[in-house]
């Protein structure tokens, strides 16, 4: 059974982009996935800086979420778009748990060999799709292979009912796909 990790680039309590990540996760349940959503709020972190590191190490936090990384098969990652890029808060994250910790520690170890499916919501008409992008490279960069498939909402203000769930039922159709090719594509490679 396929483990995927779920989580979001926003800590904003009524992100869009959480709820659209838990729509994914359905999908990749309903799949037969082993899911675990995390938020990043629960796991602050100061921003990455070497010499804090050198000088105390990897903060618990940041410890944490590169072991959850590496004990899962896969990522659904639902990121915001500030100023066409992906969040700041994504990007430490990222930054952080890309840090080998022991001299023996292969570099990117949290990453190396791992599959993302990767989706944004955003009020704005394009839904995301820039930061997207960038986001793409940056996990391509560090070993993680990014499924071509990917989804964006746009006007996000009126894309979610008061449950969370979108009221566009194609959308929701194809959020849930990119929770269930995930887990299709990790069975493949577990057997």
């Amino acid at each position: 059974m396929p483990k995927i990790l779920a989580f979001a680039g926003s800590a904003r309590k009524d992100s869009f982009n959480k709820k659209l990540v838990k729509i994914a996760a359905s999908g990749a349940e309903s799949a037969g996935a082993d899911v675990t959503f995390i938020d990043l709020a629960d796991f602050p972190m100061p921003i990455f800086d070497q010499d804090l590191e050198q000088e105390k190490g990897m903060p618990n936090n940041a410890r944490a979420f590169k072991n959850l990384l590496l004990a899962h098969d896969g990522f659904l990652i639902a990121s915001p778009e500030y100023n066409s890029g992906f969040s700041g808060l994504l990007k430490n994250a990222i930054d952080w748990a890309s840090r080998a910790e022991t001299t023996d520690e292969p570099p990117l170890s949290a990453y190396q060999g791992k599959v993302a499916a990767i989706m944004a919501a955003s009020p704005g008409a394009l839904g995301g799709i820039r930061g997207l992008v960038l986001l793409r490279i940056v996990l391509g960069n560090i070993g993680v292979t990014v499924l071509p498939q990917q989804q964006t909402i746009p006007l996000a203000l009126k894309a979610f009912d008061d449950t969370g769930s979108l009221v566009d039922e194609a959308q929701k159709q194809a959020v849930m796909n990119l929770g269930i090719k995930l887990t299709q594509v990790l069975q493949k490679l577990n057997n």
